[in-house]
């Protein structure tokens, strides 16, 4: 059941065949009828539990079955695969580690696209390589259903509390349909352009949050071994043109700010492997459009050590942590 579409479809700037689709608009603005949510780790445990707050049936299914229990005892429909949520529902979201992971639950032996009904809209709202959205979108209109890519910002906390940054790609027209179900989970859905934009956005982004991080860990340690309190220079910076994300909402440094993972000995929030991750995705587009990224490749190259060095599943902002080791303190 989607929105009638009719006309070519673009794909990577490149027009696909000719679509003409003409099933009832019962997606568009639906009623509360279920959703599927395949991936139910930190990120989306928290996401399907916001669709359930509003009124939204969810079947959901994961890897590993103890990430099902919360929901399940919220009311969400428990079910093996990827396939059978699909088989269940015409609106389905994802979120998952990486592109390995997205090209299975969608193109594998269990994968949405064995069952996916036609019409189905699927959001995939995983942090991964834009072409691989791109071939996620070709292989779904194939089967008559609508891919669209809606990476996040904002971590756990921002999805526990419904106020994530939905940076979506795809076909504009349906966008109506996908903002439906992604306000029940964020505060804010930015329409990015074709398929891959959204993730395009999203790598750009958290290159960015990386950068500013290291800066931050790096300025705050400093201050420290000036003999300043952390608290006061964090006032400080927050008052001044440094003032960042990372100094004012995510500060890495233990006791200057509470609820932060810094608080508790950064576990919790993004973490480091997946921050690595995302800056190999934001090096590799970096290279295949031949744009200089040096502070970008510096990043990586810190977040990939971090992890080789017992990192990898604190939070991102552990970095303060990682310098302070490497300094011998």
């Amino acid at each position: 059941m989607a929105a009638v579409l009719r006309g070519s479809r673009y794909l990577g700037g490149k027009c696909c065949k000719h679509v003409d689709f003409a099933f009832v608009s019962t997606r568009y603005m639906a009623s509360k009828t279920s959703v599927g949510f395949v991936g139910l780790g930190n990120m989306g445990n928290p996401m399907a539990k916001n669709l359930l707050k509003h009124g939204y049936p969810v079947i959901a299914t994961d890897v590993f079955p103890e990430s099902c229990k919360e929901v399940q005892e919220l009311g969400a429909q428990i079910v093996d695969t990827p396939a059978e949520v699909a088989d269940k529902v015409d609106r389905i979201i994802t979120m998952l580690p990486s592109s390995p992971n997205v090209i299975d639950v969608y193109t594998g032996p269990n994968g949405i696209l064995k069952k996916v009904k036609k019409g189905s809209l699927l959001i995939d709202s995983s942090t991964i390589d834009p072409a691989v959205s791109k071939e996620m979108a070709a292989a779904a209109e194939k089967m008559g259903a609508v891919f669209m890519d809606a990476p996040v910002s904002g971590g756990v906390g921002a999805a526990s509390s419904g106020k994530l940054t939905f940076m979506v790609g795809g076909a504009e027209e349906e966008f109506t349909a996908a903002k439906e179900l992604l306000t029940c989970m964020g505060a804010n859905v930015v329409y990015c352009g074709q398929v891959g934009t959204g993730q395009a956005a999203k790598i750009c982004n958290n290159m960015l949050l990386a950068i500013g991080m290291i800066g931050t860990s790096e300025t705050m340690n400093l201050g420290v071994r000036l003999g300043l309190d952390p608290k006061l220079l964090a006032k400080i910076l927050n008052m001044s043109s440094g003032r960042c994300w990372s100094s004012d909402t995510y500060n890495p440094v233990p006791g200057v700010m509470e609820g932060v993972p810094s608080g508790n000995n950064y576990q919790g929030g993004f973490g480091t492997q997946l921050m690595a991750k995302d800056l190999g995705l934001a090096q590799n587009t970096a290279t295949n459009t031949k744009t200089p990224v040096p502070l970008g490749s510096l990043a990586h190259q810190i977040y990939r050590m971090m992890c080789a060095r017992g990192y990898a599943n604190k939070d991102f902002s552990s970095v303060f942590q990682f310098l302070r080791e490497e300094e011998g303190q």
